[in-house]
């Protein structure tokens, strides 16, 4: 392993650099005039600024879903506080996860995002679609009676909500009477 030694000039003589004067470089960091290094930021905490800074408009975007029970909170560093999480008496009032009411949740998304697209496909159609799509209720015409390409995806978008709709109230209902053959059970 070779030892890189750096010289300096000392009154006009080349003389290798002292090991003392090594020891007394500067803060590879830099520093500010008139505050002590102490008062500076750590490079951890500048590390922190800066994800921060750029990763905060995306995680400041809306979540989907709804939080059941309570969560933990995160400290100052991104970590957790158990603080009494970790306890029997949080397990016991922490909901069961319920499958039916989390297929109805993704249902609901589904059915936002569909109404979405109609909106977007209605605004290019005049105000005959409302008949259209009440003849269409009625029983008056069928989906091969639509020429236009606007008015068949508009169309085609109101008959996916309509069984999205139908879809979560049967979801929202086999949830329900799964909760209350359960709560029979406890209470008997």
């Amino acid at each position: 392993m070779e030892q890189e030694t750096n010289f300096v000039v000392v009154d006009g003589v080349v003389v290798p650099e002292s090991a003392l004067r090594r020891a007394e470089r500067e803060n590879p960091y830099g520093s500010v005039p008139g505050l002590d290094d102490e008062e500076l930021a750590t490079p951890e905490e500048l590390e922190r600024q800066v994800m921060r800074e750029e990763w905060g408009p995306v995680l400041a975007l809306p979540v989907n879903g709804r939080r059941r029970g309570t969560t933990p909170g995160v400290d100052e560093s991104g970590g957790i506080e158990w603080g009494a999480y970790g306890t029997v008496d949080f397990e016991r009032t922490m909901p069961e996860f319920d499958k039916m009411r989390y297929k109805a949740d993704r249902v609901r998304e589904e059915l936002r995002n569909v109404l979405i697209m109609f909106s977007t496909v209605k605004d290019r159609l005049p105000k005959a679609k409302y008949k259209v799509l009440k003849y269409l209720r009625m029983g008056l015409i069928e989906l091969e009676h639509i020429a236009s390409v606007d008015m068949l995806a508009l169309v085609r978008l109101h008959l996916r909500a309509l069984r999205l709709q139908k879809k979560i109230v049967g979801l929202e209902k086999a949830s329900w009477s799964k909760s209350r053959k359960v709560l029979a059970e406890l209470l008997t």
